[in-house]
């Protein structure tokens, strides 16, 4: 009896040791499973998440209400003048020097001309002798012509004694103008300043050769009146309606940094260059200070409205397609579309956008070109990296150095 208690025992402790182990082993089983699971789900995410492209979103903005057109401009004096010889010798002097003020008639130089001087002596001495004939030929004229009545002399006699006074006469009317000519001459050995101004150039020296110049001649000297300044500068087609008599401009010079010089514009060509496709402009600058100097160039700063429609984004942000640009913007919910679009003024890294964007559209940067509508996105900001609203995002390199906008 004993032992068959014994016997009874042993098998019910032997099953429960055989269900522990089932059990133990069915845990284990179940336990290796959900780890696979586990580590191919989570393969999956990893997988989902690197395959979703990362990019860097600028809102789409509308243009400044003024913009701040740069261009640059040459400056020149309001006259320039280069003065040559009006005869021929050798420099005897000069009186000035690069830098000097001068007066309209004040004199540069002075030039020694022997030939010269000798013809006009020569012309006056010829001057004399005609006058001298004249006057025979005029009284010999006369008591010809007194004699006629007493036709003691023919009336052929009194008409070749008036012919020949007339023509001593004009002798002595040339003789005295081949005189007017060579003072005039003489007075050209001193070289005088057409108006007031500075020598800004001297090309000769004592004793040089002159000759009688012109404009493919030496000069001599260059003067140039800087009371005033003329500015030009060459505008592009695409603002040359906007430029009008009454637009703000400013001048600024690299030797005055910090400073602004108001212009006033005074001429236009009205004619687009049909080579550069840009409209000449004329400026005018009041220089009575002399702060400024001719020959150098300016920045010139254009206030204008802005009439343009449309939307401004980065350049970066065009797909360059066979079917046309496109822009890639994203949605809120991180998903690509793709806008056909059409392209006003190029300013740079900006460009102008007139048909297709709506401001504050969410522009991705640096669009992969494989990249097309509905593609799932992973919106990171411009800057840092980091997730943020679409709203919070700030284009980088949105500027230009030649347009610059003001808000009103």
């Amino acid at each position: 009896m004993t032992a068959e208690i014994h016997s009874g025992t042993g098998r019910h402790r032997t099953r429960w040791i055989l269900f522990a182990g089932f059990l133990i082993l069915t845990l284990l089983v179940v336990d290796g499973l959900w780890s696979r699971h586990a580590a191919q789900a989570s393969l999956v995410r990893a997988t989902n998440e690197t395959s979703v492209l990362n990019v860097a979103v600028v809102p789409a903005e509308l243009p400044p209400a003024v913009e701040d057109i740069v261009l640059p401009g040459t400056v020149q004096a309001q006259f320039d003048t280069p003065i040559y010889a009006r005869t021929s010798g050798y420099l005897k002097r000069w009186y000035t020097d690069i830098g000097a003020h001068v007066k309209a008639g004040d004199l540069l130089a002075e030039i020694d001309s022997p030939e010269v001087d000798r013809e006009l002596r020569q012309a006056e001495a010829d001057l004399l002798t005609a006058k001298a004939n004249a006057r025979v030929a005029e009284a010999t004229a006369r008591r010809v012509h007194a004699l006629l009545p007493t036709q003691s002399v023919s009336a052929q006699d009194d008409d070749q004694a008036s012919s020949d006074a007339a023509a001593k006469a004009a002798l002595v009317a040339s003789n005295e103008a081949n005189v007017d000519r060579l003072k005039q001459l003489v007075g050209f050995e001193h070289v005088v300043a057409p108006y007031d101004g500075i020598v800004t150039e001297r090309k000769t020296d004592v004793g040089n050769l002159i000759n009688a110049g012109s404009g493919s001649g030496p000069e001599l000297f260059r003067v140039a009146d800087t009371s005033k300044l003329r500015i030009y500068v060459q505008v592009p087609q695409s603002y040359s309606a906007q430029i009008k008599p009454d637009v703000a401009v400013a001048l600024r010079f690299p030797e005055y940094p910090g400073r602004s010089f108001d212009a006033r514009l005074v001429h236009t060509a009205n004619a687009i260059d049909p080579v550069a496709r840009t409209l000449l402009v004329e400026l005018e600058e009041d220089n009575a200070q002399g702060e400024l100097l001719p020959g150098g160039y300016t920045d010139v700063h254009f206030k204008i409205a802005n009439e343009a429609q449309g939307v401004r984004v980065a350049a970066n942000a065009l797909l360059f397609r066979a079917e046309g640009v496109r822009i890639a913007t994203a949605t809120p919910d991180g998903h690509v579309v793709l806008h056909p679009v059409t392209l006003g003024r190029d300013f740079g890294p900006v460009v102008e956008v007139t048909t297709g964007l709506m401001p504050g559209d969410a522009v991705i940067l640096n669009p992969p070109a494989s990249l097309e509508t509905g593609a799932l996105v992973h919106v990171r900001s411009a800057k840092s990296g980091t997730n943020t609203p679409l709203g919070a995002h700030v284009a980088e390199g949105a500027g230009h150095s030649a347009i610059r906008g003001d808000k009103t």
